[in-house]
């Protein structure tokens, strides 16, 4: 009798934390099933089923955190009723065939640290609004048909670690205030249209582990400063109409420092 009463007991309590998940979470998830052909996905969702069934969908104290759809055949755009996902921490939709612009509701996702869109088709502009989830640590919009300048206001992305935006159709410069992101670890721009010269600024990112900027239209050279990083262990800015051939290093002090030599002699004989 007893184990009658807890299995009961156990069952509605299950009934009653999936009744808490709010309905507007609910039609937000089926609006992005409905938008990107989710009957096609490669696993799709049970819509008659409870929501914490649906893959990639994680539920946390009866408020769904994250939400991680990636390499799922996704098709199509994301609806701005996603905004009304208001507690997800973590929104992963890479490697699918997602288009047209962000929708701005992403913003109400004030514990977003996560955005990770990267292998889409994305289009326009990276839109100014990205500043404002300043709760973000990782961003990676990279390999989509992002066009226009890198928005100065994601600087205001102070605790991002890692910026990734390669393979996009980005023009412009490196914004002069990416100094502000004084926890960023890995910075990839490369695979774009950018010009003008690497910032000086740039050496004030004293916890920068990866710089990637290859294949772009960088001029000038590299701020000397940047070999004082002991954290910087990769720097690839081959490709680009730099004073210098620099050559890519890879976790080595001695070729670090060899990589700011202005005697392309001393910097061949080095990488041999």
């Amino acid at each position: 009798m007893k184990t009658i009463k807890l299995t009961l007991l156990m069952f509605l309590f299950a009934c009653v934390s999936f009744a808490s998940v709010s309905n507007s979470e609910k039609e937000a998830l089926i609006a992005l099933y409905n938008s990107t052909n989710g009957s096609e996905w490669n696993t799709t969702w049970d819509l008659d089923k409870s929501i914490d069934t649906w893959h990639g969908v994680v539920i946390l104290d009866s408020k769904v955190v994250s939400l991680n759809l990636s390499f799922n055949n996704l098709v199509g755009t994301i609806p701005a009723d996603i905004g009304e996902l208001t507690n997800l921490q973590v929104l992963n939709l890479s490697f699918n065939t997602l288009n047209g612009d962000l929708p701005e509701s992403i913003t109400n996702m004030k514990e977003l640290y996560s955005l990770q869109l990267f292998l889409n088709q994305f289009e326009g502009e990276i839109p100014n609004w990205i500043g404002n989830i300043t709760s973000l640590e990782a961003l990676a919009l990279y390999s989509n048909k992002f066009t226009g300048e890198i928005p100065e206001s994601i600087t205001n992305l102070t605790n991002l670690k890692s910026l990734e935006l390669g393979s996009n159709y980005l023009t412009g410069s490196i914004p002069f205030n990416i100094n502000n992101l004084k926890k960023l670890k890995k910075l990839s721009l490369l695979d774009n249209q950018l010009e003008g010269q690497i910032p000086e600024s740039i050496v004030e990112l004293t916890n920068l582990e990866e710089l990637v900027l290859s294949s772009n239209k960088l001029s000038g050279s590299l701020p000397f400063e940047l070999s004082q990083l002991s954290s910087l262990k990769l720097v690839m800015v081959s490709d680009n109409q730099l004073n210098n051939d620099y050559v890519t290093v890879v976790g080595n002090t001695l070729n670090k420092m060899s990589l700011f030599l202005e005697d392309t002699e001393v910097l061949a004989s080095n990488k041999e």
